[in-house]
């Protein structure tokens, strides 16, 4: 094999070695596209021209994808969420409805994570948020630090999962099928995983109580209508919201980007209740007797109408800087990951890996393997935006030769693979050295907290993850059953 010929190689090399140098990924991709295509015309296996390509795939393929549009809006979602107390409430509401439960504290992070999950898919916000408000709780409770931890980071990932997910989305987009199809497909992984943490947490939790003492009878409302208003108030209305979304989705009512609309608004308007409406009205906020609440933000309560309302358009504001600098990130990622891909395809990079592939000789199985192992690998030292945007364009092409013979329908093994390929994306959140919500849990968290016990407490999880992984590709109905029964 010559140097032209191993161009495509030797880009991923170059893509390797820069990742690790701290520049933006963004303008790492796309550079190297842009100088392995000038590699290219060198050796005469790329041609000037062919540049002219790539404003068009950017603003053809991304900014006019209707379906990407959705992405700002489900970002705009969950900042919402977490900035209007929306999220603190729902916390302390299911604190209150588990406390009798061995873990409570700990099941109640695990449910709400996975109510965040199906409302919003940031989650750096969801374990950031999380661990201000239920770390220092579980902690002053005697909770294990390596299981506080543990739970908070892995029910925080599971929005990368339970729809409407932006990774699925990305994932959609870039493997030419159906968003809708993606998030039916994942509603009953993403549930196995977060009902996988939960048994977890109680059996443990049974075998030795001291992990997770039990909360005192005294938190919370005391009398029925207490706990009736406290549910009407913080848990009703998020669950109505992922009905809204879902529910139009499943129903054929809505897109995905419609969908997305629906909870932007629905978000703006939980948001508008509660720092608004509800204060001016003098309704009092809900406190657990004896427990002093973290709070997430400055509610201006009992200011009157006027000063809740300014109060808003300041959350507002804050809301829509960050929608747009995170938005901003992802689709800077997609210009990058394009130019990137374009270069490589360009060179031969499609026909050189299904040659390697061919000349190994794995079958299907020891390719699904493979590839699932070197997304495992790479979750260890990347995001997973950068890991999706890297390995779907290189193997997509190949995924689609793929033959299971009937364990997988051959027009299925695309969202069976995407799945998967979520689930196991996963674990980067999670995997040391580089797992970005360990990062964000330790930015937040008392000094008290080692990183060693954020590292201790989530290896159950992340097994747990691997083992809900070999459960969806030993059992592909786990994943295919609903799409076939609402969609077919």
């Amino acid at each position: 094999m010559d140097i032209a010929e191993s161009l495509p190689l030797l880009m991923f090399a170059a893509l390797a070695l820069l990742l690790f140098s701290g520049y933006p990924v963004a303008f790492v991709l796309g550079g190297i596209g842009l100088g392995f295509g000038f590699l290219g015309i060198l050796f005469d296996v790329f041609q000037f021209i062919q540049f002219r390509s790539i404003p068009s795939r950017i603003f053809g393929g991304i900014m006019e994808n209707l379906i990407l549009t959705a992405v700002p809006m489900f970002i705009f979602m969950g900042t919402m969420l977490e900035k209007s107390g929306v999220a603190r409430d729902l916390l302390n509401c299911l604190q209150v409805l588990l406390r009798r439960v061995p873990g409570g504290l700990a099941l109640s992070v695990t449910v709400m994570g996975t109510i965040l999950a199906a409302t919003t898919g940031i989650i750096g916000a969801s374990v950031v948020m999380m661990s201000l408000l239920a770390l220092p709780v579980m902690l002053r409770r005697n909770y294990s630090s390596p299981l506080a931890t543990g739970t908070i980071a892995a029910s925080g990932t599971l929005g990368i999962l339970i729809p409407p997910s932006i990774m699925l989305v990305i994932m959609a987009d870039l493997l030419s099928r159906s968003v809708g199809n993606l998030f039916v497909a994942a509603i009953f992984p993403g549930l196995l995983l977060s009902g996988l943490y939960f048994v977890y947490i109680v059996v443990l939790c049974l075998f030795k109580p001291s992990l997770a003492p039990r909360l005192p009878s005294t938190i919370g409302p005391q009398s029925t209508l207490g706990l009736l208003l406290m549910v009407l108030r913080s848990f009703i209305p998020p669950v109505i919201l992922i009905v809204l979304v879902l529910g139009s989705i499943l129903g054929g009512f809505a897109t995905p980007t419609e969908a997305a609309g629906v909870g932007a608004a629905g978000a703006l308007l939980l948001a508008f209740v509660n720092l608004v409406l509800l204060p001016a009205l003098g309704v009092p906020e809900i406190h657990f007797e004896g427990e002093a609440t973290a709070q997430l933000d400055d509610r201006a309560v009992g200011g009157g109408f006027v000063a809740e309302l300014k109060h808003f358009i300041k959350v507002l504001s804050e809301v829509v800087e960050r929608t747009a600098l995170t938005n901003a990130m992802i689709f800077g990622l997609f210009v990058g990951a394009t130019i990137f891909s374009f270069v490589f395809r360009s060179l031969g990079g499609d026909a050189l890996v299904i040659g390697i592939v061919e000349d190994l000789e794995l079958g299907s199985w020891g390719l699904l393997f493979l590839i699932m192992g070197i997304v495992f690998f790479l979750g260890f030292f990347f995001d997973w935006i950068e890991i999706t945007l890297i390995v779907l364009p290189v193997f997509s092409p190949i995924i689609e030769l793929l033959d299971f013979g009937t364990h997988v329908d051959r027009f299925e093994i695309v969202f069976w693979f995407a799945i998967l390929l979520a689930m196991n994306l996963q674990t980067s959140f999670l995997t040391p050295p580089f797992g970005f919500a360990l990062f964000y849990m330790k930015a937040v968290a008392p000094p008290t907290v080692k990183i060693q016990e954020i590292y201790y407490g989530i290896i159950p999880f992340v097994l747990l993850q691997l083992t809900g992984l070999g459960l969806v590709m030993a059992f592909p109905d786990i994943a295919l059953w609903l799409p076939r029964v609402l969609l077919n």
